[in-house]
């Protein structure tokens, strides 16, 4: 975690920003990232400089010539706000946009990069800031530059590329990641799921660093992304960076638009968060995801995709809007199908309808899966989220102290604190989903269901369809409960009516 004082300095950088016209929290944090990534440049130059005065020969790796040393962070940072202005406007930038000799991610997403700031005195303050962040910790530059991405949600704009972290920190550790995975995010925006997985390896995993095989794997084959929003790409490289991996294939591609024959069968685990509610044409979709299943939703398209992109055996955790799990079309059915029986569907979680706000209040679920082309359903397990540790306004208010937020709390929770959050709770019964799980009342929170029992439902995966409410119980559940429930089959309701209007017309 960061400290209140840099909290505090970010603060007024940011707010600079906006007195200082620039308005878009995107646009800001993309500024910041190419500072960051000058920044890195010379701290790169900086330890070729010394390893070559440590063996006596000459820089073997240079990115700055003898007559660009005034190009280097630790040069330009001590002129005058004017003078430095001049020189990163007219030099630096021109300089990172043509960088020779540097083939990682970053170097590729800067070539195109744009210096928007628009006076010296507020250049001055954000070279100011960067610079005194601890930048050889890695811990502290990767929460700050999760705190700057933070304000993107709470400023709600832009806010759609925000997964919220302890949703993200959760599919993960449900995944369990291994040091030999090849994971990929066909829908990356700022790599958050990259970023936590790299956490969660580098935490259960200390061996990724002691062997050089593992090493070399985790710094430049194992995280996979991608993003046809250029600014998601800068901004997710640096992201990845900033928490220590050296140089992940982040690129450009337009997922559902092009055809997937060099990635086919590529990856062992995929987590993605990917848009909803799109809808395409079909000459602008990839024919192979259109042999899968035929429609033009996105949601849909992305769930073919990653059958496509996993290896047999591959796993996946992805968030899907609710409609998914029941819409009646010949698509969403035929998709259920295929999960069922063709690949090994594992379990839906659904979680309350706020946990997107406040940019968006769609009900939503993570559908986990293993690709086996073989069939494996046996039972799937069903887990009804009441709530995730925030209020499901769109304050989205902690409703407990830090210790007792996130799915692994560093303290246990107590009754009452699980009923404001739930994740915890969520990873205990996933553990015991062959075992203990299956003896589960259908009144419960979680249990599971036969696959015999979801055909003959054909194939919804709606958990209302399948939870038994005993009357007295009701009058048992707290209106928290009540709530959510009638929420969701409010969202039922509203699919079940669009889908009604889409066969009429």
């Amino acid at each position: 975690m960061i400290t209140g004082d840099l909290k505090t300095q970010i603060d007024r950088v940011w707010d600079a920003f906006w007195t200082g016209g620039i308005s878009n929290p995107l646009a800001v944090i993309e500024q910041i990232t190419y500072l960051l990534f000058i920044k890195r440049l010379d701290e790169l130059h900086t330890a070729e400089e010394k390893k070559a005065n440590r063996l006596g020969r000459p820089i073997e790796h240079a990115i700055f010539e003898k007559d660009e040393q005034e190009l280097r962070w630790s040069r330009f940072k001590n002129l005058e706000a004017k003078e430095m202005f001049e020189v990163v406007t007219t030099k630096v930038f021109p300089f990172i946009k043509e960088l020779r000799g540097e083939e990682s991610s970053y170097a590729r997403h800067m070539k195109d990069a744009r210096f928007t700031i628009p006076t010296p005195g507020l250049l001055a303050k954000v070279v100011d800031l960067v610079d005194h962040v601890p930048m050889e910790d890695r811990d502290t530059k990767g929460d700050v530059y999760e705190y700057m991405l933070g304000k993107i949600a709470t400023a709600g704009q832009n806010g759609q590329f925000r997964t919220p972290r302890h949703i993200i920190q959760l599919m993960v550790e449900m995944c369990k990641p291994l040091p030999k995975d090849i994971i990929c995010d066909p829908a990356c925006g700022t790599a958050g799921f990259l970023v936590v997985a790299g956490e969660n390896l580098r935490e259960h995993h200390p061996e990724i660093f002691t062997k050089d095989s593992l090493r070399k794997h985790f710094n430049e084959k194992l995280f996979n992304g991608y993003d046809f929003d250029n600014t998601m790409l800068r901004i997710g490289s640096m992201n990845m960076l900033l928490h220590g991996v050296e140089n992940p294939n982040i690129r450009y591609k337009d997922s559902l638009a092009e055809e997937h024959a060099g990635d086919e069968e590529a990856y062992t685990l995929i987590m993605a968060n990917p848009p909803f509610a799109g809808s395409l044409d079909y000459d602008n979709t990839a024919k192979d995801l259109q042999k899968i299943v035929k429609t033009k939703k996105t949601e849909l398209l992305f769930l073919a995709l990653f059958l496509r992109l996993l290896k047999p055996g591959g796993r996946a955790a992805v968030i899907v809007p609710d409609g998914v799990l029941f819409g009646s079309s010949n698509a969403h059915k035929t998709l259920r199908r295929i999960l069922i029986e063709d690949q090994k569907l594992d379990a839906v979680v659904s979680l309350p309808s706020g946990v997107f706000k406040p940019y968006a209040g769609v009900s939503t679920a993570i559908v986990l899966f293993t690709k086996t082309n073989s069939g494996g359903t046996d039972h799937v397990w069903f887990y009804d989220v009441d709530a995730d540790g925030m209020s499901l306004d769109d304050k989205r208010t902690e409703l407990l102290p830090p210790e007792k937020l996130g799915p692994v709390p560093k303290v246990a929770l107590s009754a009452y604190d699980h009923a404001k959050n739930n994740l915890p709770d969520i990873l205990a019964r996933w553990a015991q989903r062959a075992q203990s799980e299956r003896q589960n009342p259908r009144t419960g929170q979680s249990f599971c269901v036969a696959k015999a029992d979801i055909i003959g439902q054909g194939y919804d995966l709606s958990l209302n369809r399948y939870r038994e409410v005993v009357h007295e119980e009701v009058a048992h559940r707290s209106p928290s409960e009540i709530l959510a429930s009638l929420g969701r089959m409010e969202a039922e309701i509203t699919q079940a009516m669009r889908d009604l209007e889409g066969m009429l017309h």
